[in-house]
């Protein structure tokens, strides 16, 4: 039992940091992005047996971890339906004493900057699931198209047709955008 949860510490050490990367980029909230990389966590541990040899751990993983977060996406417009939040709380902006003793960017460049972010991730967001995985794991977490065809099952040829049909909606979407720069 000692070597299994020295075994298990090792596997969450070498993990934990492209995890990390990766919820904080499917899910854009840090605290949301953590729990998930934990639950991904305690599903790989409980469920260990499941575990197919003829996959590698990296992909079965990520798999794992990309259907929390999908998961949690849902829980997430479940509940902003109840939800009410006001500016004083958006994580985009920061709290009040944030903001106030910040001596970064200008009122004017906080504006443009979370316009041009909300304009980007929309676009991301509306592009279809696969192609959305695909952009993400290829240009955020700098994968290559094989090593993206590994973790999500698909073709290397079919994971570049998802890559540019996605880089062709993004360029669409932003050119017609009015904070294309």
């Amino acid at each position: 039992m000692d070597k299994a949860h020295e075994a298990f510490a090792d596997l969450v050490a070498a993990q934990q940091r492209q995890a990390s990367r990766l919820a904080l980029y499917l899910l854009r909230d840090v605290s949301d992005a953590d729990e998930a990389v934990q639950d991904a966590f305690v599903k790989v541990f409980t469920h260990i047996t499941s575990y197919r040899e003829d996959l590698s751990f990296e992909a079965w993983f990520t798999r794992i971890l990309a259907n929390t977060c999908r998961d949690r996406k849902k829980a997430r417009r479940r509940r902003g339906r109840w939800e009410l939040s006001g500016i004083d709380d958006h994580p985009e902006y920061g709290t009040r004493v944030e903001r106030a003793v910040s001596n970064a960017p200008t009122p004017e460049d906080l504006v443009l900057g979370a316009e041009l972010r909300r304009t980007v991730m929309a676009a991301i967001d509306a592009l279809p699931e696969r192609q959305r995985t695909v952009l993400l794991l290829c240009h955020a977490e700098g994968q290559s198209p094989r090593e993206v065809g590994a973790l999500t099952g698909l073709n290397e040829s079919t994971v570049r047709v998802h890559l540019f049909r996605a880089l062709r909606k993004l360029k669409a979407a932003l050119e017609g955008s009015r904070v294309h720069r």
